[in-house]
């Protein structure tokens, strides 16, 4: 069930399996905004906002259950550029452009410094979330937060920390975990956080915002290279990942795009280590 209310309803396209909205970065943020009103139904279910890259589809092509998460969402960004060449040079339609939720947080407190529309950041060490939004209050100093919070804390903490977030009043829930332990939480406690307009899976922002992550030159974004930046970055934490994921993304998109009924019939391909998450978010405190 997905959320009703204000907002647009985007035209989708197929990626593998998902459904990636042709939106734009502006007209994503002015529909986070509308959706956000005052005036809103607080009693509905949060509007569900995640995004996909080479990674995420990777993710999906052998694992059914996160793939599930993914689909679960309202809207999916392409927060890869690779998505957006793969739909110019293989696909009828296109994806106007790239929304990187690194770029889109800015575009969405630009506008909410004038309309009042509250954040919430929730993810991190206490430490780079304190960083991240001190910085987002440098840069816009009318952005309202309704509250913050790290993400290192246990499942029989996890109700309390929702109620802090429905408390809070927030508009804005912006979730940091990384993949897949964002999804996850949002796909348990989505129906708890009534009152909360949107909800954004954001990866790795506050890293982002604190600092601690550089951005890639922009000559990299736009050739769909950000992965290698990060990649030189982070060689030993990113140089398997990147190696790994990015073939078995050209396959399922290729595969999808080209062989629709061998890719409907096939198996999921099984992982070799399954993930094991005895605890939703951080399995111990930061040091």
């Amino acid at each position: 069930m997905h959320a009703k209310g204000q907002g647009r309803n985007w035209p989708t396209i197929a990626l593998a399996r998902l459904q990636v909205v042709k939106a734009g970065m502006e007209e994503s943020a002015d529909d986070f905004i509308e959706r956000a009103t005052p005036t809103r139904d607080r009693t509905a279910r949060p509007y569900y906002s995640t995004s996909a890259n080479g990674q995420v589809i990777a993710e999906c092509h052998g694992n059914p259950a996160f793939e599930q998460t993914i689909v679960e969402a309202d809207e999916i960004h392409a927060d890869g550029m690779s998505l957006v060449l793969f739909t110019r040079w293989f696909c009828k339609q296109q994806l106007p452009e790239r929304v990187a939720t690194t770029d889109l947080v800015h575009a969405v407190a630009k506008r909410a410094e004038k309309t009042g529309t509250r954040f919430y950041f929730l993810g991190a060490t206490p430490q780079v979330n304190d960083a991240a939004v001190a910085k987002m209050k440098e840069l816009y100093p009318d952005l309202i937060f309704a509250g913050a919070r790290n993400g290192y804390f246990t499942a029989d903490q996890e109700d309390a920390v929702i109620e802090e977030v429905i408390k809070s009043g927030t508009d804005i829930l912006w979730v940091g975990f990384g993949i897949p332990l964002e999804q996850q939480f949002v796909s348990r406690n989505i129906d708890k956080l009534k009152g909360v307009a949107v909800i954004k899976t954001c990866g790795g922002l506050f890293d982002f915002l604190a600092g601690r992550n550089k951005r890639a030159p922009q000559w990299m974004q736009d050739m769909g290279l950000e992965w290698l930046h990060r990649m030189l970055q982070e060689p030993r934490r990113l140089g398997k990942r990147y190696l790994l994921t990015n073939p078995l993304a050209i396959y399922a998109l290729l595969q999808h795009r080209f062989f629709p009924k061998r890719a409907a019939a096939a198996k999921k391909l099984p992982r070799t280590k399954p993930r094991q998450n005895p605890k939703p978010y951080q399995m111990s405190q930061p040091k």
